[in-house]
């Protein structure tokens, strides 16, 4: 699995917002093996705590993904990103144009329009996205080379709410990196995301808000891991009637 040339072996991808205290989120980083975390650089600058909190993480080795969470426009989402660009370090970028206040559903029209601009200015972009296939479509003409498509609203907890969508999805894009991003609150739904063929998952809420963080971000990496694991075992498709595991023929019969 590789990132934008950047070789990665763990799907789960993790948030760094609403932990208990920071020992919390550090041990729940180490315990799930992720190489991944998100920071949304509004929400640490906002609190005043930028330096420290990349002081935090930045010991631990993993991959830091800004994300421009919080922007509504698309000028808004570019200057996040270069400014996160400036603190962090890095061309990789989480864009998020939020279009609505209750759902966070993305802009889409403002996604691809930040998209376009990023990508040209050399950035690596990670875009929040739907499972509308022409908008993914949109968005790799633009630059990006892998898409997060939403399972459910961000901090619902939903699950998928639509798999078929994302099912198709998959087999639209087969040679692009696919990451559910945003729904997930329960290992069976990372469970399920990875059995549709996706090649990570990106969660916050589910882990920070859990009633033992540490302990649901062991159980996410290990549900990733089984749900890749069953969908590269070539699992057998529903059937319509039951087929007995047992051969009936040659079986004695009694008249």
């Amino acid at each position: 699995m590789e990132f934008y040339g950047t070789k990665i072996t763990s799907p789960l991808l993790l948030g760094t917002a609403q932990y208990p205290s920071p020992a919390i989120l550090v041990e729940a980083i180490k315990s799930c093996g992720t190489q991944i975390i998100t920071v949304s650089l509004r929400r640490e600058t906002a609190a005043g705590r930028g330096d420290g909190f990349w002081n935090i993480i930045k010991p631990l080795g993993c991959h830091i993904l800004p994300n421009t969470a919080g922007c509504h426009t698309a000028q808004e989402a570019i200057t996040t990103a270069q400014m996160a660009r400036d603190i962090f370090g890095t061309n990789w970028i989480k864009l998020e144009v939020i279009g609505h206040a209750d759902s966070l559903q993305p802009d889409i029209f403002g996604l691809v329009e930040a998209a376009r601009v990023l990508c040209a200015d050399g950035f690596d972009v990670f875009p929040y996205t739907t499972d509308d296939l022409i908008v993914g479509e949109k968005l790799i003409a633009a630059g990006c080379q892998l898409l997060m498509p939403w399972g459910a609203p961000i901090g619902s907890g939903q699950g998928l709410r639509c798999p078929e969508a994302l099912r198709a999805m998959r087999g639209h894009f087969p040679d692009i990196p696919l990451i559910i991003d945003a729904g997930i609150g329960r290992p069976s739904h990372a469970v399920q995301a990875m059995e549709l063929g996706f090649d990570a998952v990106l969660l916050n809420t589910a882990v920070a808000k859990a009633g033992d963080p540490v302990a649901m971000a062991c159980a996410m990496a290990a549900a990733l891991d089984a749900g890749k694991l069953g969908y590269n075992a070539d699992p057998i498709a529903p059937r319509d009637m039951a087929v007995p595991s047992t051969p009936v023929m040659g079986m004695a019969v009694l008249s």
